[in-house]
């Protein structure tokens, strides 16, 4: 890897990596941010609109490419969770600020961070991103299933 990788205390778990991953995004923060992905060729992450990024370097890349443009300010909420021992499937709603000519304004982007316990501790293997909406989305809930 072209460039080190900070290390990442294992004093918790997914919730926790999930934490560093979102604050290191809201500073801009390449190498924190990183330090939260697993050490594995097949990790991918996928931004909203964007191709399949395969691997630490591309996924380095793309994030210090929107660095270039300042720190993103992505909050998550209403966090889904799938959990085992060794996994962790997380779906969140990252409210995004971005700021234009007329202002702050808002959008919403569901997103998927996917966790395994590595021998460093929890890591980052998969982060999925849809199309933001400038609103908050309603969820769905499966009906009550009723016995007959």
């Amino acid at each position: 890897m072209a460039k080190s990788r900070q290390r990442v205390e294992d004093s918790g778990g997914a919730d926790e990596l999930e934490a560093a991953f979102y604050e290191a995004l809201q500073r801009g923060d390449v190498d924190a941010l990183m330090a939260c992905w697993a050490d594995d060729d097949e990790i991918f992450c996928v931004h909203p609109g964007g191709p399949r990024l395969v691997g630490a370097a591309a996924i380095r890349a793309a994030f210090e490419q929107m660095f270039g443009n300042g720190a993103i300010h992505a909050t998550p909420g209403r966090v889904r969770k799938v959990e085992t021992l060794g996994s962790a499937v997380h779906n969140v709603l990252e409210r995004i600020e971005v700021l234009t000519a007329e202002g702050p304004r808002h959008a919403f982007v569901l997103a998927t961070n996917i966790y395994h316990r590595t021998a460093l501790g929890w890591r980052m293997v998969a982060h999925h991103a849809s199309p933001g909406v400038p609103h908050e989305p309603v969820e769905a809930h499966d009906p009550p299933q009723m016995l007959h």
